[in-house]
């Protein structure tokens, strides 16, 4: 068995953690069956956005005619999309792992690690032990128990990425960010496209006014059915056959396409570890239990990123990769311990529109029964928001009554990651209020109006008066 000073299992943000401890002389493991990378690098954030942002581009061309400017769309090239986004992807993987391979300190093994026991994994045909382990194993797809979907086949986030041709027809199992981004990216490529989601709504959890904006836009682009859960698949004549029951009522719809894409939501890979060998809780639904310090149950055994099921951001992957840092390397004592912070995590959707967010949304304030103050602004109000013709753009901003303090932030339209991030430093400032807002010159005609009006509009909601 081979001794290492930390083990660290996932090479996404987990090998934040690893490269700082093999800089500080530690003997480390890094260990991942691999892609190198971990779900943002191969088939998360960065591929996806490469594929949307042509997107993006086609249903701007196809606004454009709202403001007088009528141009024509000659050919996309999908092959090209595919290529570029593909050679950008497996560049960074091949210097990531070549960094990793010539890491002093530091080594990589690319197998899958499995817990046999007290802080004892397996990995491959070999044993390896430390007193100081971070878990960072990501999750998957989640393959829902829906009669005949194996048999008919199906993509995923991963496998789609593969894909040599646009299918004609696409049906989406599932309503959340990978429907929604996807979705928008195969419409806008001119195929037909179908989301079924269980949810009343496009995007359950989202801010119910913002979540009905983007379902109103995409709907002028694909077929969005709502309310339904999909109860069997079934191939029909080279296509494949959706059935989904209506929540309310039990009666049965049927879709047919060419290809269906899972979008149904994320598992945990604990199944693949057995942290519970190593004395690691999960919850029900296996994913990691950390406490506010992002330590597992069991003492020097930490845990980030996806596999706690929470926030599910490469974002805030990389914030726990440095609370478990300083906690693993400089957190002698309780005292000098950090605990996670997650009172502002931002998050964006890239679909069309964009939305984007951070912190409290209005509905999780009255279901606390916060006093808040709510403010809100439409793009339309600006001079900018006018002359780009943005009906649909919203800002709203919801902030603690008694004392101020911003609690959150929901955009929609254009710019709306943007947006959102400085509402993401006006969290994280002393007083986490809107006094340098206030304070500020804002530059006119900007998008950045729309903001600032949302904050000098605001008031009690009628569901607190």
């Amino acid at each position: 068995m081979e001794e290492f000073d930390l083990i660290v299992i996932g090479s996404g943000a987990g090998t934040n953690v690893a490269s700082e401890a093999a800089q500080k002389g530690l003997r480390v493991a890094l260990v991942d069956q691999g892609p190198t990378g971990g779900t943002c690098l191969n088939n998360g954030c960065i591929p996806s956005k490469m594929l949307i942002y042509p997107a993006d581009v086609i249903r701007s061309i196809q606004d454009a005619r709202n403001i007088g400017v009528h141009a024509e769309l000659h050919e996309v090239d999908f092959e090209k999309i595919m290529s570029r986004m593909h050679g950008v992807v497996d560049e960074a993987r091949r210097n990531l792992e070549e960094s990793l391979d010539k890491a002093e300190g530091l080594t990589y093994i690319k197998e899958r690690a499995e817990f046999v026991g007290d802080y004892v994994l397996k990995v491959g045909e070999k044993t390896i032990t430390s007193q100081k382990i971070v878990i960072a194993t990501g999750a998957r797809s989640l393959l829902p128990a829906i009669p005949g979907l194996r048999e008919a086949g199906f993509l995923d986030n991963v496998s789609l990425l593969q894909a040599k041709e646009l299918p004609r027809s696409l049906i989406i199992i599932g309503g959340g960010y990978i429907a929604c981004e996807f979705g928008h990216f195969f419409s806008a490529l001119g195929v037909d496209v179908t989301i079924i989601g269980r949810h009343p709504l496009l995007l359950k959890g989202e801010d119910p006014e913002a979540a009905r904006l983007v379902q109103q836009r995409l709907s002028l682009f694909m077929r969005i059915v709502t309310g339904h859960e999909v109860v069997s698949v079934e191939s029909r004549g080279g296509r494949k056959a959706v059935s989904a029951k209506n929540m309310e009522d039990g009666r049965i719809l049927q879709f047919e396409g060419d290809e269906i894409l899972l979008a149904a939501g994320r598992q945990p890979n604990s199944d693949l570890l057995h942290p519970e060998r190593s004395g690691v809780k999960t919850d029900r639904q296996g994913w990691i239990w950390v406490d506010e310090h992002l330590e597992t149950s069991k003492k020097g055994v930490y845990a980030l990123g996806d596999a706690l099921g929470k926030h599910m951001y490469r974002h805030t992957a990389n914030y726990e990769a440095e609370v478990v840092g300083h906690n693993l390397f400089h957190g002698e004592g309780e005292a000098n311990l950090v605990e996670a912070d997650y009172h502002a995590v931002p998050y964006a959707v890239f679909t069309y529109p964009a939305v984007a967010g951070v912190g409290m949304k209005e509905t999780e304030a009255a279901a606390k029964g916060l006093k808040v103050l709510v403010g809100r602004a439409a793009y339309m109000d600006t001079a900018k928001g006018m002359a780009m013709g943005e009906e649909d753009g919203l800002v709203k901003v919801v902030l603690e009554e008694e004392t101020g303090k911003i609690l959150g932030a929901t955009i929609v339209g254009p710019s709306a990651p943007e947006l959102a991030q400085q509402v993401v430093y006006l969290m994280n400032t002393e007083y986490q209020d809107l006094m340098p807002v206030i304070r500020s010159q804002v530059i006119h005609p900007t998008l950045n109006e729309v903001l600032v009006r949302a904050f000098s509009r605001m008031q009690r909601p009628k569901w607190q008066a």
